[in-house]
């Protein structure tokens, strides 16, 4: 992972930077993102900040799959190094735009689901992979139901790796809110947090966490369900393995 910052505009770029893995997050980097958010409340000369990805290829695949994370035995409780990669989940009140390129799925709603808007290439997707691997797809429908229609979200997270949610799709039904030719999401995402960051911040910031104030309620308590979902829900991680690697390229549609 790495940050940049513009001094002169208040912004922030910060860049998920595994492109040989599709930006899939490994314990390393979920601390990082959690240390970045976090060290950003602090930095005054940071006002606004875009999450990219990088490489032409994706925006972000969800956790890596060499990661290994021991669960306790409560169908209550449950280890997730993705809980805390967003901003919302470090008190950063800050505006969060993301710029997604390429392929966006699983784990990376996580991030999606904590920015203010997306702006998105016309060549990219979304998908939820979940349900194809065996696994309840919990938290990530749920940041994705506080974005999209709820018959979309629900054909997404079952459809698994069978369909792709195009950019187009994604704008259609209020996931996107501008869609850029190829290699354009980041400047446009910058341009956007640019113009946030010349406002005066406390009326910035506060517009924020009033907009987020409004679904706080309905998201605390949907998530509260994950945990003893996932443990109740998921297939052992050998059946998942198996069925991750029997995995074939293409046979997915886009819509």
């Amino acid at each position: 992972m790495r940050t940049t910052a513009d001094k002169d505009t208040g912004v922030a770029v910060l860049t998920l930077d595994r492109p040989a893995r599709h930006n899939a997050i490994d314990l390393e980097t979920a601390a990082a993102l959690g240390a970045a958010w976090r060290e950003f409340r602090y930095d005054d000369s940071v006002r606004a900040i875009v999450v990219t990805g990088a490489g032409e290829k994706a925006f972000c695949t969800g956790i890596d799959r060499s990661v290994k994370v021991p669960q306790p035995d409560s169908p209550y409780t449950i280890d997730d190094p993705l809980l805390t990669i967003g901003p919302k989940a470090n008190d950063l009140w800050k505006p969060v735009i993301a710029a997604v390129n390429g392929m966006a799925c699983g784990g990376a709603f996580y991030l999606l689901g904590e920015a203010e808007f997306l702006v998105a290439d016309e060549n990219a997707t979304f998908f939820d992979p979940h349900t194809t691997y065996g696994m309840v797809s919990a938290y990530e429908s749920v940041h994705m139901a506080q974005r999209m229609p709820f018959g979309e979200v629900a054909r997404m997270s079952l459809m698994g790796t069978a369909e792709r949610v195009s950019a187009r799709r994604a704008y259609e039904t209020g996931l996107v809110s501008e869609l850029t030719p190829p290699g354009g999401a980041l400047p446009a995402a910058v341009r956007a947090a640019a113009t946030i960051a010349s406002y005066p911040t406390e009326a910035v910031q506060g517009t924020v966490r009033s907009l987020w104030s409004a679904r706080e309620a309905s998201r605390a308590h949907a998530m509260a369900h994950a945990p003893h979902l996932i443990a109740l829900g998921n297939l052992p991680p050998e059946r998942q393995a198996e069925l991750f690697e029997s995995r074939r390229g293409g046979g997915f549609r886009i819509r």
